[in-house]
C-alpha cells in the first residue's frame, strides 16, 4: 500500500508517522514536509498526488490557529477546505482512499437534555460552526463527501501531545514558571492524545489491510466517525489533571501552582468557542470494535514521555484556553 501522509510538522501527523511504519503489512509511506508541499498551493498538491499515486491519502494537516483564522479566512479556507477537496478529487480519479481529520468545532456546542446537562454530539446531529475555523473544516468535510471518493472523516477534539504547541505543553510551561493560573471552566469536552488517535487510526487501517476486498470495505465502513476518548471535563479540570500528574512525576521543578477557574467571558478571544464539545463514539465502536480509553489514561502516558526540554521554549500567556485539531 502506498500512503501519502500530510502534516507531519503538526501533532497528529508527527504521531502518525511511527505508527504507520509498524503496520502489519508492508507500506510505502511518503510524508513530504511543509517546505516540499504547500497545501495552499493547489497545483503543487495535485502534482504531488499524481507523481506518487497513493493508494491512500491520510490528511491530518489543518490550519488550526482558531483565533487568527478570524482575520485570515482565505488562508484557513485554502488549507481546511480547498486542499481536502483537491485530495478527494484526485483520490477519486486514482481509486484511492482518503482518511481526513475534522473537529468538534463543526457543531454549535449547545446540545443538552431537558435538565440542561450537556449531551455528546452524534455524527447525525446538525452542524452549525461558530467560527471561521469550524466553518472551513465543515466545508472540507462537505467537499470530500461530494467528491464520491472512498473516505473516512474522523472528527476529534482537544488534541494534545508532547510535540508542538498545545494546551498540555502550555500548562506544563506555565506551571513551571508561575504560582497562580486562571483557566476557563465553562467549556466542556474530551482531551485526546495525538499518540492515541494515531494508534486508533492504525487499528482501523490494519482492518482495511486485512480485508480481501478493499472496495467492499470502503463501501461498508466509509463515512464520518467521531474518534475520541471517553469522559467529560473542562479546560480548568484538564489543566488541574496535567499539573497534578506533573507534580506527582516530579516534572515541575517547584511547588505546583494554585489554579482557579474562570468563565470564558473573562477571557475574550476573537473566535467564539462551543461550550459543549463532547463527541459520541458509539458508531465508531460498533464499526471497528476499538477499545476506547478514559481520557486520563492517554494523558498519563503522554506525561511519562515528557522531558523538560520538550516544553521549555514555548511562548505562552498568563491565562490559557485550549486549541483544537
Amino acid at each position: 500500500m502506498r500512503i501519502l501522509l500530510t502534516g507531519t510538522s503538526g501533532q497528529l501527523g508527527h504521531a502518525l508517522l511511527p505508527h504507520l511504519s509498524r503496520l502489519p503489512a508492508t507500506a510505502i509511506i511518503h510524508a513530504p514536509q511543509r517546505a516540499e508541499l504547500d497545501l495552499s498551493n493547489a497545483a503543487q498538491l495535485r502534482l504531488c498526488i499524481n507523481d506518487f499515486k497513493p493508494d491512500l491519502i491520510i490528511n491530518p494537516a489543518a490550519y488550526t490557529a482558531v483565533d487568527l483564522a478570524e482575520s485570515e479566512p482565505e488562508k484557513a479556507h485554502a488549507i481546511n477546505a480547498t486542499a481536502p477537496a483537491i485530495m478527494a478529487e484526485e483520490a477519486y480519479k486514482l481509486g484511492a482512499g482518503l482518511i481526513h481529520y475534522s473537529t468538534d468545532y463543526v457543531f454549535a456546542g449547545d446540545k443538552a437534555d431537558a435538565e440542561g446537562n450537556w449531551q455528546a454530539f452524534a455524527e447525525t446531529d446538525a452542524t452549525a460552526p461558530l467560527n471561521v475555523y469550524g466553518k472551513t473544516k465543515l466545508a472540507g468535510e462537505q467537499a470530500i463527501i461530494a467528491s464520491g471518493c472512498q473516505h473516512l472523516i474522523l472528527r476529534t477534539s482537544w488534541v494534545y501531545s508532547n510535540f508542538g504547541k498545545n494546551f498540555f505543553l502550555t500548562m506544563l510551561k506555565l506551571a513551571r514558571e508561575r504560582d497562580q493560573l486562571r483557566v476557563v471552566n465553562d467549556q466542556w469536552g474530551t482531551p485526546n492524545s495525538a499518540d492515541w488517535l494515531a494508534a486508533a487510526t492504525c487499528e482501523i487501517l490494519a482492518q482495511l489491510q486485512q480485508s480481501t476486498d478493499a472496495a467492499a470495505w470502503w463501501q461498508q465502513f466509509g463515512g464520518i466517525y467521531h474518534l475520541s476518548a471517553t469522559g467529560a471535563t473542562n479546560w480548568f479540570a484538564f489543566a488541574t489533571a496535567i499539573i497534578e500528574l506533573a507534580d506527582q512525576q516530579n516534572k515541575l521543578g517547584k511547588a505546583a501552582p494554585q489554579i482557579s477557574g474562570i468563565p470564558a467571558s473573562e477571557y475574550p478571544v476573537p473566535a467564539r468557542r462551543p461550550h459543549n464539545s463532547l463527541l459520541n463514539t458509539e458508531k465508531l465502536q460498533a464499526a471497528f470494535g476499538l477499545s476506547i480509553p478514559d481520557w486520563r489514561i492517554p494523558l498519563d502516558a503522554c506525561m511519562q514521555s515528557v522531558q523538560a526540554p520538550a516544553f521549555a521554549s514555548l511562548h505562552t500567556t498568563t491565562q490559557a484556553q485550549g486549541q483544537t485539531t
